[in-house]
């Protein structure tokens, strides 16, 4: 395919796709980068083998997996003319994302409860990896309610309709980007210990 073939609207809408691909590229080179460094240094002799991953992160991957189900039934439901439904699935993915920060912060509080910090004499590289791993993937997420919150304003715009769809489709992108990011640490650090 010619990527130089169509309309202006075409043209404009591969190009931010492409870019948001190279976004995403360079998001899971950095966190490619983060795990490799974690199972280098789980041969360090100062490694935790004990310690147990946080009940408050499982719990967030069932919230955010289900918030991406949230917007794909958003998305449908666009295409499919429902305002209403729409309206409440993207309200709900909403939800859903603020409460898997609060489940994360939860998570933060039973690795402290356990009696490890990020840094000084209570903290450990295990759980200084793991807070790093989490909070650079919280800042992603932020970014990813800020999209959220942008598709949720053009939708009650009315900006969004079949064929214009592109604004929704990068955002969702995004979104199950972060959401795909997020499962493939928590399987990471439960298998890597």
């Amino acid at each position: 395919m010619d990527l130089t073939q169509g309309s202006d609207d075409q043209k404009h809408g591969r190009a931010r796709k492409m870019m948001l691909w190279f976004g995403i590229v360079s998001m899971g080179m950095t966190f490619a980068g983060l795990t490799s460094a974690y199972v280098v240094s789980k041969n360090r002799p100062d490694w935790l083998t004990s310690f147990e991953l946080p009940t408050a992160f499982l719990w967030s991957t069932l919230v955010i997996v289900l918030s991406s189900a949230t917007l794909i039934l958003a998305k449908k439901s666009i295409k499919s003319g429902d305002r209403k439904n729409a309206s409440a699935f993207l309200l709900g993915t909403l939800i859903l994302s603020v409460l898997f920060v609060v489940f994360q912060f939860y998570g933060f509080g039973e690795i402290l409860q356990q009696g490890y910090w990020f840094t000084g004499p209570e903290s450990s590289v295990t759980t200084s990896f793991i807070y790093i791993l989490v909070c650079v993937h919280l800042a992603h997420l932020l970014v990813g309610i800020i999209v959220l919150l942008v598709l949720i304003y053009n939708h009650f715009k009315q900006r969004y309709q079949t064929g214009q769809m592109l604004g929704f489709e990068l955002g969702a992108t995004f979104w199950h980007f972060v959401d795909f990011l997020w499962v493939y640490l928590i399987l990471f650090l439960y298998f890597f210990r």
